[in-house]
């Protein structure tokens, strides 16, 4: 069991080559993992269940009498897992379609202060949220009862938006699964899996002999099996730790400090360089899928094929992808550590992270950093080794921290990575000029 002295971290485990059956077990629990969070989505995911969703074993306990299971023959320790899986994954969706509606909320002109605090209010409330949505009677919010609001209106306005946003989700993920402690053991150097004969299990071998009695996902690739385990690692302490440094985050280069030195140095161009190789990847894929369907609408059936089969496959487009990210992650995390072994910090200050307007168009080029963006990458695993190397990481409000001289404290122009003040004429990075702004703001507190 984990303790204050141990903190939570996820490692991989790798089987040897499976034989045919074994792999054709995993995929039929895979198969029947993906079937049981479909049938959850579809029965869960509209307005009436919209507050029954937590506790999850009010869903559970439902599930356990419907049949589905006994229908399947699917072993309980997979089972639940599924469900249990398929109403967070639910709960995910509408935290996603709340969030796009209240943005909305936000910039929709024609609504008073008051109406959107009400409809803020009823997103925060999920009983009131569910009698809204349902036409159901509920006691008006305490902060809104004073309030001048269309009630009326605003429900309407609720209801409509939500039923252009809302959808079923869906997986098409036959290739992983997970199973709870009770499902596995691990012996004779590898683990045994609960099959659908009782008292009976399969074995997959292993390639190292650590253990977990934590739940676990299990992904097929291939003949081989690839389980991603959370274990606990022991918190280190550093006598040697003692200073505090002062952190700006950024884009082109991945972290400079208030002293100036700088770590992770031109993180931009590494994934700039993958975002235009995937860009130019992706609009040559698109090319070739029109063609194919011009090929199949003209009856061209054998051209067609041979476009598919030789120019539309996923297995060398999602290698490729997944090779290059984890090359920029252990990148990351190698700096990170640098940092780290290099300032010897005791505490680290940065700023929190800054909330994207959501309702803002952004050029072609600028959703293209986004999308590919590591900040908050870097913001998990720098949290992350402090925890574990017992450093305490404080994040405070950005504000007056990038547009102001760290000198004098006069406006400054910011133009692609330079500042300048116009007050006192200094000039530097933006970079740095943020990170010693983080450290005279954390020091005036």
């Amino acid at each position: 069991m984990p303790d204050k002295n141990t903190v939570t971290k996820t490692i991989v485990q790798h089987s040897y080559a499976l034989t045919e059956e074994k792999v054709s077990f995993l995929k039929g629990i895979a198969q029947d993992y993906s079937k049981v969070k479909n049938y959850v989505y579809r029965r869960y995911s509209g307005i009436r269940n919209v507050n029954r969703l937590t506790p999850v074993y009010t869903v559970l306990n439902e599930m356990r009498v419907c049949g589905l299971r006994q229908q399947l023959d699917f072993p309980v320790v997979y089972y639940e897992l599924a469900v249990a899986d398929a109403v967070t994954d639910i709960k995910s969706n509408w935290s996603i379609v709340k969030n796009k509606i209240i943005d909305l909320i936000n910039a929709n002109e024609n609504l008073t202060h008051d109406d959107r605090v009400y409809i803020c209010t009823v997103f925060k409330m999920n009983g009131v949220f569910s009698a809204v949505l349902n036409g159901e009677d509920y006691e008006m919010p305490n902060n809104s009862k004073d309030l001048e609001i269309n009630v009326k209106k605003c429900n309407n306005l609720i209801r409509r938006l939500v039923r252009k946003y809302i959808s079923v989700p869906k997986t098409e993920n036959t290739d992983s699964f997970k199973v709870s402690p009770n499902g596995y053991k691990y012996k004779d150097g590898g683990i045994y899996l609960v099959s659908r004969m009782p008292r009976q299990r399969v074995f997959l071998p292993l390639k190292d002999n650590r253990i977990s009695d934590r739940q676990i996902l299990i992904t097929l690739k291939g003949q081989q099996a690839f389980l991603t385990v959370p274990v606990e690692t022991r918190i280190k302490q550093h006598d040697d730790y003692t200073n505090t440094v002062y952190i700006y985050i950024g884009n082109r280069d991945m972290i400079t400090l208030s002293n100036g030195n700088i770590y992770g140095a031109d993180l931009e161009s590494i994934v700039y360089t993958e975002t235009v190789r995937l860009d130019l990847k992706n609009r040559e894929r698109a090319a070739l899928v029109r063609n194919y369907e011009k090929q199949a609408a003209d009856g061209k059936n054998d051209k067609a094929a041979n476009i598919e089969r030789n120019n539309l496959g996923r297995k060398k487009y999602d290698s490729m992808k997944a090779r290059r990210r984890a090359k920029t992650q252990d990148f990351i995390n190698t700096e990170i550590n640098r940092m780290l072994q290099t300032e010897k910090p005791s505490h680290i200050v940065v700023t929190k992270p800054v909330q994207k307007n959501r309702t803002k168009s952004y050029s072609r080029t600028a959703n293209l950093k986004m999308s590919r963006s590591f900040s908050a990458y870097v913001r998990q695993r720098l949290a992350f080794k402090c925890q574990v190397n017992s450093i305490t990481l404080t994040e405070i409000n950005s504000k007056g921290t990038g547009s102001v001289c760290c000198v004098c404290g006069g406006q400054g122009k910011r133009l692609k990575d330079k500042f300048t003040c116009e007050v006192c004429g200094n000039e530097t990075t933006i970079a740095l000029n943020s990170a010693k702004n983080i450290e005279k703001k954390f020091n005036q507190k």
